[in-house]
Order: C-alpha cells, then structure tokens, then sequence
C-alpha cells in the first residue's frame, strides 16, 4: 500500500497527461483495428511475446534472451508491413478536412439523392436486377471512379435503373454517386478482407464490404437472386432491408458531417430542456 501511496505521490500534471495520451493512443490503435484480422495478429503477437518471457525468467536462458531482445528491431519494422491496412485507414482519416468545409450538396439536394436512390433500390429489388451503388463521403474515391465509365450526371433513379438493366455494357459494376451526382459506373471495386461474410455472398457482397473496409464510403447491394437489399458501412453488412430502413440509414450517414454533428448537438439541447 506504501507503494502504491508513494507512485501517486511522484505524479504531477505533466504525468498524469503523460499517461492520458498513452492510454489514448492504446484506445485509438485497439478501436482502429477492432472488428479486422488485426486483431487475430497481434492476440498472436502478444501471446508469443508473453510466452518466450515467461519461459526466459522461470529458465534464465541467456541465448534466447538475446535472440528476442535482437529481434525488436526487425519487428519495429515488419509492424508497418503487417498492420499497413490499418495504418492507411488511420492516416486517411487525419488527413480528412471536409468537417471544415461544406460538402458539395447541400442538405436538400442530398434529401433529393437518397429519395432516388431509395425508389431505384426498391424497384431493382423487384425485378430482381443486380446492383453495387457506392456512395462517396469523407473518403475521396476518385482512384475507383477512374476504373470505371465517368457520366457526371444528376441522379435519378431512372438512371440507376437504365445503368442496372441486365445486359447492358454498364451495369456489371459499380456506380459511384458523389453527392448528388453520378459521377462513374462500372467501377472496379477491391473485395472483401474480412472472413466474416457468408460463404454464399457473391462478388456484388464482397466488393461492397471491401471498399467500406478501405473508405468511408456507403454500399447499397441489391441481390440478382434473391433480390435482398443490403448496406454495407465500416466493413460490416446489414441486410434484409425495404425502402424505409434503406432511407433511415441513408439519412443517417449520407448527410454533411457538419448536419449531423449540428443534429446531435440539438437533440441533446432538447433532451436537457425536457429534464
């Protein structure tokens, strides 16, 4: 208890702040890779490290000690190579500045965009038309939108459907709506990392799982054989959807940055005023 007593008694300010932004940092690192095969490599990494120590202190042998302590530097860098994934999400999301600067579509044009979208996903649902619409946020997707076809058009669910109408040369792809404009179709899309998707998802699936893992960006996928519409966000699925639950999560995460933190702020204004 002295001790304990007496490590209190050494801190002052600028240690106690110290330990905050180790802590944070810690946080930040386990929530960045949370939910990605990240987390299986450094459990494994852990328990290694955990073992080999245990097994030099209750042993005392001095070689492998050595070995290990030589072997730190050659993982300080191997760490970027194996983490490179999460490392780029992290650094993409520092460099983003658009809670600064309004999005290119105000808010009712962006109303306007989520009602086509919704409409055009219900009917392609219907007719069982396959479809991959990609919707642009934070995150820049101008290095996708170049594998594809660029239209620059406004939206409209006529043209999701004219692009998604079967055997046509545009619709085995992705569209990419930034805004409320089309910007590219037949887009090429990275597939899926994780392992936890169904095995008999399809390609569609994947690639809107992929690119949510490597973006910000939203997915919207509608089934060619069961017609099911799904929305993939953060590298996760949610699916079995009808047009109002499409528009509820449209509205949710397809809004400005600044709306959304503005709607939160209100809420909470309003809460505080009923108490």
């Amino acid at each position: 208890m002295r001790d304990i007593l007496w490590v209190f008694s050494q801190l002052d300010p600028f240690s106690v702040m110290d330990i905050l932004l180790v802590g944070l940092i810690i946080y930040g690192i386990l929530r960045l890779i949370q939910g990605t095969q990240a987390v299986q490599l450094l459990r494994g990494i852990i328990v290694l490290v955990l073992i080999a120590l245990s097994v030099i202190n209750l042993l005392h042998l001095r070689a492998l000690s050595w070995l290990i302590r030589s072997s730190f530097s050659a993982l300080l860098v191997a760490i970027p190579v194996i983490f490179q994934p999460e490392l780029r999400r992290a650094l993409e999301r520092l460099g983003r500045t658009s809670f600064l600067v309004n999005r290119l579509a105000g808010e009712a044009a962006i109303d306007r965009a989520i009602g086509h979208i919704c409409r055009a996903s219900q009917k392609l649902s219907k007719l069982r038309h396959g479809a991959l619409i990609i919707l642009e946020r934070e995150t820049g997707l101008q290095d996708y939108i170049d594998t594809g076809v660029k239209i620059d058009s406004l939206l409209s669910s006529e043209l999701l459907l004219t692009i998604f109408q079967p055997h046509t040369p545009l619709h085995d792809g992705a569209v990419i709506i930034r805004g409320d404009r089309v910007a590219a179709a037949a887009c090429v899309l990275p597939l899926a990392e994780t392992t936890r998707l169904k095995p008999r998802l399809g390609t569609r699936h994947q690639a809107a799982v992929g690119i949510t893992e490597q973006s910000d960006a939203l997915a919207i996928v509608i089934s060619e054989e069961t017609g099911t519409i799904s929305v993939a966000y953060n590298g996760r699925m949610v699916r079995h959807l009808d047009e109002k639950r499409l528009s509820r999560i449209l509205h949710t995460f397809y809004r400005p940055v600044w709306k959304r933190t503005q709607s939160r702020f209100w809420r909470r204004v309003e809460k505080w005023k009923s108490v």
